[in-house]
């Protein structure tokens, strides 16, 4: 429970927590944003990572931070988010359906809850899911997982993983960028924040009254 409670406060004030990381670390903040984006997009395990929320905050300190170039933060976040949609659909090709064998260590980590919800993404867009997931905490990171799993080739699904990292660091990383040092949104950042958390996981919402209207 204090882990979680930890995890919201950084997603929540995650400009206080980047900034400070900024400061005390420097240009080693690059390798540390890649890695957080390439393992909410790239390890099935770690969906809880913090990826619509980090892209905006981190391009409203470069607004006002030399030590950020956004443009640089830009080509790198773009590359872990390829790298890791790429790595993840390829963990799911390799473990295909066994992934969800009980004797398989994935069974663990893999929530049937958050499979079904990508499985009735991929029935009502199918290859597009991929691009629509970007913009859908949890779903982006099962997406290409399944992908994998499922039967849909490299070439095809490296063309959706290119085009939707593209989309989406361009959308967040730059509307932090140009937005996020107005005064409305510095002094409200902990609202806006939420108010991008809940119009990311509005689709999933959208998706799962559907579907229980639909059963009844």
């Amino acid at each position: 429970m204090e882990y979680f409670l930890q995890l919201l406060d950084f997603i929540i004030h995650i400009d206080t927590h980047l900034l400070e990381m900024t400061n005390q670390y420097g240009v080693w903040v690059y390798v540390i944003l890649f890695v957080i984006i390439f393992c909410e997009t790239g390890l099935v395990i770690t969906p809880f990572l913090p990826g619509d929320s980090l892209l905006f905050a981190g391009g409203a300190i470069a607004a006002t931070n030399e030590t950020l170039n956004v443009h640089l933060l830009f080509f790198l976040l773009l590359f872990a988010a390829v790298l890791g949609d790429a790595v993840n659909y390829h963990i799911g090709y390799f473990l295909g359906e066994k992934a969800f064998d009980q004797r398989c260590w994935t069974a663990r980590f893999l929530k049937k809850k958050h499979l079904e919800r990508t499985e009735a993404f991929y029935q009502k867009y199918g290859g597009k899911t991929i691009i629509i997931a970007r913009f859908v905490p949890i779903v982006r990171t099962f997406a290409p997982f399944l992908a994998g799993v499922g039967s849909m080739s490299y070439a095809k699904f490296l063309s959706y993983n290119i085009f939707g990292a593209l989309l989406w660091t361009t959308l967040f990383l730059y509307a932090g960028f140009y937005f996020g040092n107005l005064d409305y949104i510095k002094n409200n950042f902990s609202l806006v924040i939420l108010g991008i958390i809940v119009i990311s996981v509005l689709p999933i919402v959208v998706e799962y009254c559907k579907s229980s209207f639909t059963k009844e």
